[in-house]
């Protein structure tokens, strides 16, 4: 038994599991979560709870508990049969507990100091798809950093769809399943221009949001248009750091975002500065482009005026923006409800630039990453 799973002491009341653990920390269980929690009222195969909490006794109660067996033994009062709860798991479910550590974030401010190439998973595709483990690894970086990079994607125009086999579902818009990002006449989205773009996350008006966005340069400009990306979790942290009123203001009001185009109107509702009930910055949904008009008052308008000006002006810093250039067959991946991208302005006249791109669905990509850490950890070889 590993040594985090060892226990000093097992202390229990009829309402509640105490465990102190090798470490010095302590765990509490409550006897009514622990009744609802018996792997014997779950399905086996599907994992899925049989039982409803109405089947669960009003106010279950621990007769004794033991060690026994690399776990935990509960006796419950009126109950002929014992339940057994594995250390591992009682570790794994505890309060405060991470539930998945491997996916937690890794935030990164000073995006200037860093390097794309030398800080953030770069892997070859012919390698990701032949290399489960290379993938695993890639995949991990990708949901902890919110970006990572391949390299050797074909320059055609099926190749970011083919490519994003094992990393996540592609997600269809009214753009359809990919876009182009080059420069058209009377462009119905700033994206399809020489202009430069600043940071922002993609399509805020849209429900849901897309959780990740993959760009594939197809034909990279030898003059500008370069890439620029920031963690947008970082930056409202360091606002909340720095102005906590103003960090206040943005997760609290309610900004519209609107998108028109001949084929479509999509409107949606978000704070700039999205939390977990828990409180963390969860993330970030910023388009300067696509705000629509705020229904404030004007005093609580002057507030969100101030704040979100604030958080404008981080995004402008340099000193925060990773810059990098996507060479021919680069592919990029990036959270698109974290890391804030943009780019500098170019000239399609002189130097065609032509990137294409797809959405991919947030759930898919975690699940992705879990499923092969799942099956790599049946075959440790």
């Amino acid at each position: 038994m590993p040594e985090t799973y060892a226990l000093q002491r097992i202390t229990s009341a009829p309402e509640a599991l105490t465990l102190k653990w090798a470490d010095g920390r302590e765990s509490e269980y409550a006897s009514i979560w622990l009744r609802d929690n018996r792997a014997s009222d779950r399905d086996a195969h599907s994992g899925q709870r049989l039982i409803d909490v109405l089947d669960v006794p009003q106010d279950p109660r621990i007769r004794a508990a033991r060690q026994e067996n690399g776990g935990v033994r509960i006796e419950w009062e009126g109950e002929s049969a014992p339940t057994d709860y594995p250390l591992a798991w009682l570790a794994a479910h505890a309060a405060g507990a991470d539930p998945r550590p491997e996916m937690r974030v890794r935030t990164w401010l000073e995006g200037s100091t860093l390097d794309a190439r030398r800080d953030f998973a770069w892997a070859s595709l012919p390698r990701l798809g032949a290399d489960p483990r290379t993938r695993l690894t890639w995949l991990t970086r990708l949901v902890q950093d919110g970006l990572a990079f391949l390299e050797d994607v074909p320059a055609r125009e099926p190749a970011i769809i083919e490519a994003m086999t094992g990393i996540g579902r592609v997600l269809e818009t009214n753009y359809g399943l990919t876009f182009d990002v080059r420069s058209v006449p009377q462009p119905e989205n700033l994206a399809y221009s020489d202009l430069g773009l600043g940071l922002h996350t993609d399509n805020p008006y849209r429900e849901p949001v897309p959780g990740f966005q993959a760009l594939h340069a197809l034909v990279p400009s030898n003059e500008g248009g370069a890439s620029l990306f920031a963690d947008g979790i970082a930056l409202a942290e360091h606002l909340r750091a720095t102005a906590v009123e103003d960090f206040t203001v943005l997760t609290e009001t309610a900004v519209p975002f609107l998108y028109q185009s001949r084929d479509a109107e999509l409107y949606a509702e978000r704070p700039l500065i999205q939390l977990s009930i828990g409180g963390r910055v969860r993330a970030v949904h910023y388009n300067n482009r696509s705000i629509a008009p705020l229904n404030l008052p004007a005093r609580d308008a002057r507030r969100f005026y101030a704040a979100y000006r604030r958080f404008a002006a981080l995004l402008r810093e340099p000193r925060f923006q990773l810059r990098t250039t996507l060479g021919a067959g680069h592919l990029v991946v990036f959270d698109n409800q974290r890391v804030l991208h943009g780019r500098t302005a170019f000239s399609s006249a002189r130097f065609p630039r032509h990137l294409r791109g797809c959405y991919l669905s947030r759930d898919s990509v975690y699940s992705e990453t879990a499923l092969l850490r799942r099956t790599l950890s049946r075959d440790p070889a």
